[in-house]
């Protein structure tokens, strides 16, 4: 599916375009004006676009950050045609967004995701090896759009270090170590007081995840909202006692498992 499609850096107004229409396509939402695109791309902005056939099929829209002390890129938006979402299109124009922001300078990207889309948490922390890092409480507030149907959106924002070497080893999952489970009825289950986390626990902890949360939003809502309510529990406990998202391990065909650990641990 991937031959003969080109990723390049988006530099006129006739792209940027192209990129409004395919934002609007891929979350039903007003896409981000032209005025600030263009104002981005010329003020050290990455922007690029993923070409089939003269098609637009992909975009990458990210501007420069800083935190007081350090420059890097925030990455906003990673858009893709639904035909082209698990045809590794994702971890090439990341890894192209990479190359060109260490030619730029930068040497760290961050960006947020949605931690119950296990696509998503699989791209970013298995695939390219980002870590997350912080958790935020519907961060968007109400967004709308097809793709959120009036949940909160709570994000967990990543951030990636991409010139630095990535560990490469997968932790085997402990059942003793699950803080959330799916039930026999695919209910969220914390397994353990969360007051109890081993805080100084050097291996981590697994956390459940729907393995696709958007045919769950769509066709059951109160349980989508139980999923997202008591996996932020279990997040924020994990962030707030110096907790990482490290990997997401694919374990069968309704559950997969986040992977926390601390610091430089494994």
């Amino acid at each position: 599916m991937l031959d003969n499609v080109i990723i390049k850096q988006l530099t006129s107004l006739e792209e940027l375009y192209e990129m409004q229409t395919l934002e609007k396509s891929v979350w039903s939402i007003t896409p981000t004006p032209i005025p600030q695109t263009y104002t981005t791309l010329n003020h050290g902005g990455i922007l690029l676009g993923a070409y089939k056939e003269k098609q637009m099929v992909g975009f990458i829209y990210s501007f420069p950050g800083f935190d007081g002390k350090d420059n890097y890129l925030c990455s906003h938006m990673l858009g893709i045609l639904p035909a082209y979402r698990k045809s590794g299109l994702g971890v090439k124009m990341k890894l192209r967004q990479a190359e060109i922001a260490k030619e730029h300078g930068y040497t760290m990207m961050t960006w947020t995701f949605d931690p119950l889309e296990s696509v998503n948490a699989y791209l970013n922390l298995h695939k390219l090896g980002a870590r997350g890092m912080k958790y935020k409480e519907n961060h968007y507030g109400d967004i709308g759009g097809k793709l959120n149907h009036g949940l909160p959106t709570d994000r967990i924002q990543v951030e990636w270090h991409f010139n630095e070497q990535r560990a490469t080893c997968t932790p085997s999952l402990k059942e003793e170590y699950v803080l959330l489970q799916s039930s026999q009825d695919a209910e969220p289950l914390v397994t353990q007081p969360l007051s109890q986390i081993e805080k100084s626990r050097k291996r981590g902890y697994f956390v459940a995840v729907p393995v696709n949360f958007q045919t769950l939003k769509q066709k059951d809502y109160p349980l989508a909202l139980k999923w997202r309510l008591q996996s932020r529990k279990v997040f924020q406990t994990l962030f707030a006692n110096g907790f990482v998202a490290k990997d997401l391990l694919r374990f069968n065909d309704t559950i997969n498992y986040y992977y926390f650990a601390k610091g430089g641990a494994l």
